[in-house]
């Protein structure tokens, strides 16, 4: 990979290094017109070695992964070897992660929440937070994950829950990937939802055969 924007350096764990904690950081991939996914209506059908190989270093890094319901559902996630947790409203625990051990899935929901009993029921209610009462409330998340000793947080989206991270303030940090592909075709991008207005400020910059991995910093508090 070649930098064109940063410290040189070629030690992808000193160029993705975070700042302190916590920090928040979301990793999201696209085309170069715009589309979050591919023919298979998941991002795995358009990312490629460049990206695998920051994604893995990202999730090698993080102390706890968060991602979104639909994503989970949509990408067919399984156990990811370090702490999972499911951002529900409706605090349903999807369906390849129901088998997952014990300890190792949480799930943030809120009070209202249609599938609150179940969830404490299959997950444990330790590892059930009711964060709000009618959304999950973001920037508690982080500052409770934060309390249990996971100060490093990776989201893998998706595109709802990115917007709303950002919304929020919650996000720190947005890592992207542009792939040197056109799809076209109907494709979410990597936000979704209410319009939104966040500055971004590039950090970093690579380069590897014609695909872009980007670290943009955003204005949020610990962002700055």
């Amino acid at each position: 990979m070649r930098v064109l924007v940063g410290p040189e350096s070629t030690d992808l764990a000193e160029l993705y290094a975070v700042p302190r904690t916590p920090w928040l950081r979301v990793n999201m991939v696209s085309t170069v017109d715009g589309a979050a996914t591919g023919e298979t209506g998941t991002s795995g059908s358009i990312n490629n070695a460049a990206d695998k190989q920051v994604f893995d270093q990202l999730r090698a890094m993080a102390d706890v992964i968060v991602v979104g319901a639909g994503t989970v559902r949509a990408e067919r996630y399984g156990p990811a070897g370090k702490p999972l947790v499911v951002v529900s409203r409706r605090g349903q625990v999807p369906d390849s992660l129901r088998d997952a051990p014990r300890g190792s899935v949480l799930l943030a929901t809120c009070g209202t929440a249609e599938g609150l009993g179940a969830a404490r029921d299959l997950l444990g209610a330790e590892q059930v937070l009711v964060l709000g009462s009618h959304r999950v409330d973001l920037p508690l998340l982080k500052q409770v994950l934060a309390d249990r000793g996971w100060g490093h947080v990776l989201s893998e989206g998706g595109p709802h829950l990115l917007r709303d991270l950002l919304a929020s303030g919650a996000a720190d940090e947005l890592c992207t990937t542009v792939v040197p592909r056109l799809v076209a075709g109907e494709h979410p991008r990597i936000t979704q939802g209410p319009p939104v207005d966040v500055p971004l400020r590039l950090h970093l910059l690579l380069e590897s055969e014609g695909t872009l991995l980007g670290r943009w910093l955003t204005d949020s508090p610990t962002g700055q």
